[in-house]
């Protein structure tokens, strides 16, 4: 079995790449970052346009028909350009929030008590599993408050601590009826949606981690001691080994992960991923030095992201517990409805 991408996969993520390098170079970054991380909303339609959230629809729903495993790789293009924005809440929106597919509608997340990423800009807010908008959405957002985000690019508000009235989990094929958030919320996803999420975030953590290995190599290589490339001294060379060896297996389990969709590797992918963003953009920095830690480069930004996109979604303890409870069991085999049932921690009910 080959498992190598195709052409057109190659071709996809080529053209993802290129996309971003002209609509969302560096210093649109950091002219994000400037802003305060609020959203460009030319720049999400254009997102749009280029099928990046519709890409999973079918082709009669005015999509492009193509699976989790391209969309995997358009998602790791969004990690290493620093994309930002609830692009995963968008994406699983399409075809169920009017205008996301098309990028015209802007839709994030509150996954329980956990911080909701730029809220104040959001068309709807998937909460408690259900989809908010109009006066639902307006009520949800005076009542949430803003708090400080460790990452320049991603708003952060907490959810209101009242009830709120909400929908059903949000799952395909559920008729959403009303129900009331207490105290302990649902989840942001249902069923296999909650899994999806959590690799399209790994996928993300992936491309992050591959940039920050690509920045230090590249680091190592420009910057002169004492008459010789830094990259010359063994530890640097250990530091950047040891990011490609994290790098790679996460890339393995991310790529097999999609091809399978089964949750617990998928949960195994997201720790992978995790671990390469967060420890690879802390090498990075460490080759770097001191102008590591300065505003003006873009190490630190690669870090805070890592460490935002690791404490939501399927956390480290959430992933561990998925393994944990499938030790000793033999997985069910993909596509089987069984591998989102109650064999497995699961949000909100079934898909």
């Amino acid at each position: 079995m080959d498992f190598q991408l195709s052409d057109d996969q190659r071709a996809l993520r080529s053209g993802m790449r290129d996309l971003l390098g002209a609509v969302f170079d560096r210093d649109r970054m950091r002219a994000a970052v400037e802003r305060g991380g609020a959203l460009d909303r030319a720049l999400w339609r254009e997102l749009g346009a280029a099928g990046f959230f519709a890409l999973r629809l079918p082709e009669e729903d005015g999509g492009v028909g193509l699976g989790l495993p391209e969309a995997v790789l358009l998602f790791e293009e969004a990690g290493r350009a620093l994309l930002p924005g609830p692009l995963v809440a968008t994406h699983l929106a399409a075809g169920r929030v009017k205008g996301a597919a098309e990028g015209a509608a802007v839709v994030t997340a509150a996954d329980g008590d956990r911080p909701v990423a730029h809220l104040a800009e959001a068309d709807a807010v998937l909460a408690g599993g259900g989809p908010l908008d109009g006066e639902a959405l307006r009520a949800f957002v005076a009542a949430a408050r803003p708090v400080r985000s460790m990452d320049p690019l991603t708003p952060l508000h907490l959810p209101p601590p009242e009830p709120v009235a909400g929908r059903a989990a949000f799952a395909p094929g559920r008729v959403a009826g009303p129900v009331v958030s207490g105290p302990e919320r649902a989840p942001a996803y249902a069923g296999r949606l909650r899994y999806e999420a959590a690799l399209l975030s790994a996928a993300e953590q992936l491309g992050s981690a591959a940039r920050t290995t690509e920045m230090a190599v590249q680091h190592a290589r420009e910057r002169q001691q004492f008459g010789a490339p830094i990259g010359s001294v063994q530890a640097v060379k250990h530091l950047c080994a040891d990011m490609l060896a994290r790098t790679e297996p996460a890339r393995a389990a991310v790529y097999a992960a999609a091809v399978t969709g089964d949750p617990l590797e998928i949960a195994a992918a997201e720790l992978l991923a995790d671990e390469a963003a967060v420890r690879n953009a802390r090498d990075c920095l460490q080759i770097h030095g001191g102008m590591g830690f300065t505003w003006e480069a873009d190490v630190h930004l690669h870090l805070k992201r890592a460490w935002l996109r690791a404490a939501t979604g399927l956390t480290e303890a959430e992933a561990e517990e998925e393994l944990a409870a499938g030790l000793g069991a033999a997985p069910p085999r993909s596509g089987s409805s069984a591998a989102y049932g109650p064999g497995r921690s699961q949000a909100g009910g079934g898909a």
